[in-house]
């Protein structure tokens, strides 16, 4: 019987290779991101052929796909360029915890994977409930700061502050992490960090490697307790940024290691 459901598929981002790999779907992706790390192998086993706000048109187009699948308005114009040549694309925009596990889902039905991916999603679903859980156990909860980028400082979005809290800590901007945009959750300076003295800071700046001692020197922040006491730590973009499935696992994992080390300290 013929299979109804894609056959070439071109991830844009990492999460849909992900997803895909874990649900045994791998032979129905022809092309990746590549920024893609999750599974090792889709690196050695995909041709890449786009970036996050760019893409090789022509080398996709060559692969023939029946599906491309991107994430957000940053890859609009990449979106455009495809439909615009007849490729049937599907651009997600979650922002959410709940919007991850429903992606997964919906990736999964999209494949003829549905059972599959419902599994997975309970999987990550019972894994939320067992960090949570966790935390509470924990003496204290920090103040978190994290930062998504330096120049300009842009803090967290929703999914890593929903993370935060699971994982046992606060974030100290949840209004502005409730922002979909980037450019909205842009600080105009340090201040506002300062201000709200985070106990714990936590970087992942995308693409290039966090530097602890370049925040710690900031003008004023030698008044922040995490600065005071050391609590700079990296978390590595590739298992939070991206809005799939390796943030709810080793993202949040990372994260609440963090948070129990300095809950527990004396």
């Amino acid at each position: 019987m013929t299979d109804a459901y894609p056959q070439r598929i071109v991830c844009l981002t990492e999460e849909p290779t992900e997803v895909l790999y874990a649900l045994g779907e791998e032979h129905r992706i022809v092309g990746i991101s590549g920024f893609t790390v999750r599974p090792p192998r889709a690196r050695k086993e995909k041709p890449k052929v786009s970036a996050f706000t760019s893409a090789k048109i022509g080398e996709i187009l060559a692969l023939k796909p029946d599906l491309a699948i991107g994430f957000s308005d940053i890859q609009a114009d990449i979106a455009r360029e495809l439909i615009k040549a007849g490729v049937e694309v599907w651009i997600s925009n979650h922002r959410s915890v709940d919007g991850i596990l429903a992606y997964i889902r919906r990736l999964g039905a999209m494949v003829g994977a549905y059972d599959k991916a419902e599994a997975y999603a309970q999987r990550a679903e019972a894994h939320l409930v067992a960090v949570r859980e966790a935390a509470a156990a924990l003496p204290r909860r920090p103040k978190v700061y994290f930062e998504e980028w330096d120049e300009p400082i842009i803090t967290g979005i929703r999914w890593v502050a929903e993370l935060i809290n699971l994982a046992g800590g606060d974030d100290i901007f949840p209004e502005l992490a409730r922002e979909p945009l980037a450019k909205q959750r842009i600080l105009a300076d340090g201040t506002p960090v300062i201000a709200r003295a985070p106990d714990i800071i936590l970087g992942s700046w995308c693409g290039k490697r966090f530097r602890p001692e370049k925040v710690a020197a900031r003008p004023g922040w030698d008044a922040i307790p995490a600065v005071r006491d050391g609590e700079l730590h990296e978390i590595k973009s590739p298992i939070i940024l991206q809005p799939g499935p390796a943030a709810l696992f080793d993202g949040l994992d990372a994260m609440h290691q963090v948070i129990a080390r300095w809950a527990r300290r004396t």
